[in-house]
């Protein structure tokens, strides 16, 4: 850890906080941000709760006891991504002008809606990339976000105020989404567990879109206990839409097989895949995957790489051909209030010839069917989550976004959940490795979780 960074206080897990009473839960969580430096507090935060109203709702179910069974997040504060609506809060998406266009919310999201039902009780909205566009935590409106521990490196984003406040210590559940990496890529600069879920889920379904093929909720924790917790209560009776659906029936599947008990996974050799690796991390994320599981068969592997030459521009091309549908009618009229660069990257989409987007559907296909058959012999795989530790502003060149998705679009195209899981590289320096999943209530998050 730098030590000229500013001292953040401990991580508190769940348990701690659902020990205090609403008072003591609402004066920590303000000693808390009051401790932030302000270049993170304005980075990360878009919208606090009042104090009196926040004090009132973790009143409902806050004390000394412990949770009941059917509130497993009682008690708990969270911050939640400002894609998401909360009655009587803007939802900015990281934007100057969206809440224009956007009457204030009057209801819920289904996320949060789902969160509460749980127990958990929002604290404010989380500062992002401008409309969700980007891996790396910069945003020109409301600050680059700096990560909590190195002030001169960045969180990552697209989720970066959510990650940055649970790597701060400051709540101990933050919700983002996930597109391309927007969970993965953060949690791994931040040393956070992570979960990405599935697109065209009933968590995500009216958040305001990126790109709605590869759009998913995604939440952080800074443990894994914690994140158990999350994703059990998340994952008990939430739906993948019918296209993702499997048979849970099917004598293929490995996880029904009465001849193995234990998860049967597979890691790739990073450098075959990004060969401009950090050395450092491709060395630490072989090593820690190499303690999970197994190395693939040159066939696996073989597979999964030819399937996977094309995947950057496949998800560049679905990706911000959606984003442009989404923004086509504000492009024009709103330019001097884009971010330019988020603002090029959508303009440039309008001009996608229709056969390369049709073509990039077919090997959307494509994808998914390697991965359909990749799930038939093997419950997990194992890929590192970024090519390097977290950058500095200098380090975030274009060249830094095309290593990260070379990574993480393979799992986006083909439409999976993904576990993140925090690796350290050096001197308090992190990175991370993602689980590829057939299924967002796979049995295997709570078996590595436990390891």
């Amino acid at each position: 850890m730098d030590t000229n960074a500013p001292k953040t206080p401990a991580a508190l897990p769940f348990s701690a906080w659902q020990s205090l009473r609403p008072d003591e839960s609402v004066r920590e969580l303000q000693a808390r941000i009051a401790a932030l430096p302000a270049p993170l507090r304005s980075a990360a935060i878009a919208w606090l709760r009042p104090a009196s109203e926040l004090s009132e709702q973790l009143g409902r179910g806050s004390g000394s006891q412990p949770p009941a069974n059917n509130a497993p997040l009682r008690g708990i504060p969270y911050f939640l991504k400002d894609l998401f609506d909360l009655a009587g809060a803007p939802t900015r998406a990281g934007s100057t002008f969206i809440e224009r266009i956007r009457p204030t919310p009057t209801v819920d999201s289904r996320l949060a809606q789902r969160l509460t039902s749980l127990g958990a009780v929002c604290a404010g909205k989380s500062h992002l990339v401008e409309f969700a566009s980007g891996l790396t935590g910069e945003n020109p409106h409301y600050g680059d976000c700096p990560h909590p521990h190195f002030p001169d490196r960045l969180t990552g984003g697209s989720s970066s105020g959510s990650a940055a406040l649970v790597a701060a210590g400051v709540v101990p559940l933050a919700i983002g989404t996930d597109t391309g990496g927007s969970v993965r890529v953060p949690a791994a600069w931040c040393g956070l567990h992570g979960f990405r879920f599935t697109p065209g889920d009933e968590l995500i379904r009216d958040a305001f879109p990126l790109a709605p093929t590869m759009d998913t909720a995604g939440l952080f924790t800074a443990n894994p206990s914690d994140l158990l917790t999350s994703w059990r209560a998340l994952t008990e009776g939430v739906n993948p839409p019918a296209e993702l659906e499997t048979n849970p029936d099917d004598p293929a599947r490995p996880e029904n097989s009465p001849l193995r008990t234990t998860p049967r996974g597979c890691y790739l050799n990073a450098r075959k895949l990004v060969p401009g690796m950090d050395p450092a991390v491709a060395t630490a994320c072989e090593y820690l995957a190499a303690s999970l599981t197994t190395h693939a068969d040159p066939t696996t592997e073989a597979t999964l790489l030819h399937s996977w030459q094309r995947a950057v521009e496949t998800y560049v091309t679905i990706g911000m051909s959606e984003a442009h549908a989404v923004h086509r009618n504000w492009l024009a009229p709103y330019r001097e209030h884009y971010d330019p660069v988020i603002w090029q990257r959508f303009t440039d989409a309008g001009h996608f010839p229709s056969a390369d987007i049709a073509q990039a559907r077919t090997r959307l296909r494509e994808i998914r069917a390697v991965w359909h058959d990749f799930f038939r012999a093997y419950d997990f795989l194992i890929l590192p989550a970024v090519p390097s530790t977290a950058p500095t502003k200098a380090q975030a060149t274009t060249e830094l976004r095309r290593m990260i998705l070379t990574l993480t679009a393979p799992a986006s195209l083909g439409g999976l959940p993904v576990l993140s899981l925090p690796m350290p590289v050096a001197d308090g320096l992190t990175a991370g490795l993602q689980v590829i999943l057939p299924a967002a209530n796979s049995r295997v998050v709570p078996w590595l979780l436990a390891r």
